[in-house]
């Protein structure tokens, strides 16, 4: 048996593999940014005359309830929370669920809102931890749109199905207490669900934007500004490609299998028959979007999962390597339990652009693309020792990949200057190019390190639930 012969053949095979790969990658990447600016231009035409304060002054808008979990977060749950009041929307209500807090978040809202406990009727739809100390409103009719729930700790998902059941409005807003709302979010936000007649919205989610560094007072963004740090600014670039050119398109062929955990408006009624957000898993804000889409096909019933390109809602991001390591573990084992749930969905055409298009998808250039870049490194170091190594074909093929990947990271820096333009200070310009070539050296590798540790996770390490994720509040930066 001729040996060199068959590694030679094996070697052929992943060469061919990883072309093929390669080639798949890109040519995706390139279809959703043309598809991303296709929708981005007609979503701006259709929408350059609406007059949003229409919604914000009638009184048949749509019930909305923001539902906003808190965990241990007194140091700046009071405004975060002025922040969420502060909406211009006309016909909604605030759901803060205290979900256990072991620090004196309750107290302080009781105190800084005039806050006591009332008897309230839940309608218990969703299976969730017993309440704690109850149900709060406000004596002061300022705030008589709030309501404080503090229950047993159970984690976000139980804490945002307790919000579901304590809810009496039509949508949800589903919501992290920390983040940032613009004034007419709920109005861009619930404008799908009212403008589609021959099918039914199921969930919409909007743009987040990163807010370090940014200027905010009495919850409100009043200024934009470019962070510092190197690691924070490789976010903000990471956020724009990942909203502007990935999920716009995808939002584009309606097979869209993800809304931000830190702001998405859902239809209630269809949340509360597939069951609420799932609590066994930490990747829920992908699992109840596949869950309700899987709902709709299965009845056969016309549906659209929307996307709003307006940066509606800034949220903090992790600024230290272990806590970014720590996010990303856990959305990529997120990502792993979702699909593995769902799996019957994969290539199944009763699900059509789900089962055939956006699951394949996500499995491939999401869930497998990590681990085929280490295999490919892997390859290229055994490569190195068999003496098969050609220098200026390794060479040739990363500074190809570095090109690509500064390319699109340019697609969407001239996207958003093109459309929102919201990094207009002098001087962020300059700072974003320097980002660009940076930022496949300094963010890549630590997403690349966190994927692999959450697939080790998954496997080996069943008791790692959702990890570190240390917030320092959106503090009032010049």
């Amino acid at each position: 048996m001729d040996y060199n012969h068959i590694v030679r053949s094996i070697l052929v095979g992943f060469h061919y593999f990883f072309l093929l790969f390669t080639v798949l990658i890109v040519g995706s990447y390139i279809i959703l940014a043309f598809l991303s600016s296709k929708e981005t231009k007609r979503y701006l035409k259709k929408n350059s005359f609406v007059n949003h304060k229409d919604l914000i002054s009638s009184r048949i808008a749509p019930s909305i309830s923001i539902i906003a979990p808190a965990y241990n977060e007194s140091l700046n749950i009071v405004e975060n929370v002025r922040s969420l009041l502060s909406t211009h929307y006309v016909n909604y209500d605030v759901i803060i669920v205290n979900d256990g807090s072991k620090d004196d978040s309750l107290e302080k809202l009781i105190i800084a809102y005039d806050l006591e406990r009332v008897e309230y009727l839940i309608d218990y739809k969703v299976p969730t931890q017993d309440l704690r100390a109850g149900v709060f409103k406000s004596k002061n009719p300022a705030f008589d749109k709030l309501i404080v729930v503090d229950k047993e700790n159970g984690g976000k998902a139980d804490a945002l199905n307790c919000g579901i059941n304590i809810s009496q409005s039509r949508y949800i807003a589903c919501i992290d207490v920390d983040c940032l709302l613009l004034e007419d979010s709920l109005q861009r936000m619930v404008k799908p669900f009212l403008e589609y007649t021959d099918r039914k919205v199921i969930a919409s989610g909007g743009v987040i934007r990163i807010a370090n560094s940014c200027k905010i007072e009495n919850g409100k963004l009043l200024q934009v500004n470019f962070p510092d740090k190197w690691l924070e600014r490789a976010q903000i670039l990471e956020y724009l490609r990942s909203f502007l050119l990935g999920r716009m398109a995808w939002a584009r062929l309606n097979g869209l299998l993800v809304i931000s955990g830190a702001f998405g408006l859902f239809d209630k009624e269809i949340a509360i028959q597939v069951g609420g957000y799932d609590t066994k898993t930490v990747g829920e804000d992908m699992e109840i979007i596949v869950r309700m889409r899987k709902y709709m096909e299965e009845q056969n019933l016309k549906y659209k999962v929307a996307y709003i390109p307006d940066p509606l809602c800034w949220t903090e991001a992790p600024d230290n390597r272990k806590i970014i390591i720590s996010q990303r573990n856990r959305w990529t084992r997120g990502t792993i339990e979702t699909l593995k749930m769902h799996r019957k969905i994969a290539l199944n055409p009763k699900y059509r652009i789900l089962g055939l298009l956006s699951f394949p998808y996500w499995f491939i250039f999401e869930r497998m693309a990590p681990l085929i870049e280490v295999t490919g490194m892997l390859y290229f170091i055994f490569l190195y020792f068999y003496q098969e190594l050609s220098w200026s074909f390794v060479v040739g093929l990363f500074l190809l990949a570095y090109l690509f990947s500064l390319l699109f990271s340019f697609v969407a820096i001239f996207t958003e200057e093109f459309t929102y333009h919201q990094y207009e200070k002098k001087g962020i310009g300059i700072k974003l190019v320097l980002t660009v070539f940076l930022e496949p050296l300094i963010l890549h590798p630590l997403v690349l390190y966190a994927a692999i540790r959450g697939n080790y996770d998954y496997y080996f390490n069943k008791n790692k639930k959702w990890g570190v994720m240390v917030r320092k509040g959106l503090s009032k930066t010049e």
